[in-house]
């Protein structure tokens, strides 16, 4: 019965060509990933016409903490996904329903912790973020909604996704995504500005709530409909706690949680490094990572979207297929990320200018941009290798990966790039760790390349 229901599956992980498999699975998850990107801008640019840097301040201080949302989905979203992939290569579907189970409760209790934590914390938290006497409001009032309010709904509609997307279903869990986006980007306007009920950065931050409990009741409702037909399963009989379950997630899920634990320690590091400069320099740095979103989504799109195509085939022993797999998304994400990348170089002034145009922001925000777009086509090898690390089960690399992107490389060139240009040099501490790293990528896939293919006896492609 169960591989009878996975027949009209299969072909797509096992014989459709590469190009279209991968198109199939990345375009929606890029689309999806885009308009996320634009949701967020959403908030930035609506904000920004209230010409209040404090506002458009607090959006941006409060961003490590939602950030650190993804710790909870990387745990459990990458975790679960990778594990249910794997598992559909082997045929073992008990396995795909058990850990998409735990993934699922776990992710709902960790979300409930968080915000309870966040909110009897919130002054200390607020200090830590670098909200001062005059930013501290209006940024306590944008996490009220999307902190403590909205910590459940913006992780499990996030966590559901990637499991959705773990058997193929690409677009519907974009669907999923989007939907939510498509309504906050609508809401925005009605929230924030003064013609609607001009509640500022706290419009946002409600925005951002209802959207999410609007994806969230999607994936619910595909859930119960596709129910004879989907092997992720969120039934509470099929929570379970056996040894396979847990590690085989927290194997994977860990090590991603950690990354992303660390890149809200780098992004807190640097607004507060940038928030002595004042709240223009504040908004300027908020404005120019979520303009850098844009491309860096899409290669996230793509490292994402080929997970549950790598785990599939490296569970069921089809290496050829799986390199090939990794080889083509490399060359697409570099191709583009490098075109984006000049682009924003060369128009920096215009980009920034369209969110807020005060001249003071846009003298910071071209620079710090022109700073970023130089680690852009670095970035984007470090992503499909550790996209390759997530899917295959190959925690400790990912592990490895995330500590050298932050502690050794990252975080020591913001203090030091800091010390030597002020403000400015903030900019280019992520280009010296992605260079490093972009090197340390290639050769780790090269060497997983030639692992497999000796167990194979297929070294004709390496």
């Amino acid at each position: 019965m169960g591989k009878m229901k996975f027949n009209n599956k299969t072909a797509l992980f096992e014989s459709v060509p590469i190009p279209r498999a991968v198109a199939s699975l990345c375009i929606p998850t890029i689309i999806s990933s885009l308009v996320m990107v634009l949701y967020n801008l959403a908030d930035t640019y609506f904000v920004g016409m209230l010409n209040n840097p404090v506002q458009n301040a607090a959006v941006t201080l409060a961003g490590p903490v939602l950030l650190a949302f993804n710790a909870v989905n990387n745990l459990f979203g990458v975790g679960s996904s990778s594990m249910m992939s794997r598992a559909l290569g082997r045929k073992d579907y008990d396995t795909v329903h058990r850990s998409s189970a735990f993934g699922f409760y776990c992710a709902l209790l960790c979300g409930v912790i968080f915000s309870a934590a966040c909110t009897a914390a919130r002054t200390p938290l607020l200090t830590l973020l670098g909200a001062d006497e005059v930013t501290m409001q209006a940024t306590a009032d944008y996490m009220r909604w999307t902190v403590t309010f909205g910590a459940v709904p913006a992780i499990l509609n996030v966590v559901l996704a990637y499991m959705v997307r773990s058997e193929g279903a690409s677009l519907h869990a974009s669907i999923g995504t989007m939907s939510g986006c498509l309504l906050n980007i609508v809401l925005d306007p009605v929230f924030i500005l003064p013609w609607g009920l001009d509640m500022g950065a706290a419009g946002a931050g409600l925005a951002t709530f209802l959207s999410n409990c609007a994806a969230c009741a999607y994936f619910f409702v595909l859930l119960y409909i596709r129910r004879k037909s989907t092997y992720v399963c969120i039934r509470p009989d099929k929570f379970s706690l056996k040894k396979a379950i847990v590690l085989g997630v927290c194997g994977v899920g860990i090590p991603a949680a950690i990354q992303n634990l660390l890149n809200v320690t780098g992004m807190t590091i640097l607004n507060n490094f940038t928030s002595v400069f004042g709240a223009d320099a504040v908004a300027a740095m908020g404005i120019t990572q979520k303009i850098y979103m844009v491309p860096m989504y899409v290669c996230m799109g793509v490292s994402q979207g080929i997970m549950p195509l790598i785990s599939y085939n490296y569970a069921s022993g089809n290496h050829k297929r799986m390199k090939s797999t990794i080889i083509f998304a490399g060359e697409i994400s570099i191709g583009f990320i490098t075109a984006a990348a000049v682009f924003l170089y060369a128009g920096a002034d215009g980009v920034v200018r369209f969110f807020m145009d005060n001249a003071d922001i846009i003298g910071y925000g071209v620079r710090f941009m022109r700073g970023f777009c130089l680690g852009l086509p670095f970035l984007c090898m470090d992503f499909l290798a550790v996209g390759v690390f997530q899917a295959l089960g190959y925690g400790r690399n990912a592990l490895i990966f995330a500590i050298m992107r932050k502690i050794v490389l990252e975080i020591p060139a913001l203090y030091v790039l800091n010390a030597l240009f002020p403000l400015y040099g903030l900019a280019y501490a992520q280009f010296a760790a992605e260079f490093v790293l972009a090197i340390a990528a290639v050769a780790e896939l090269f060497l997983i390349f030639r692992r497999l293919g000796k167990k194979t006896g297929d070294t004709a492609d390496i």
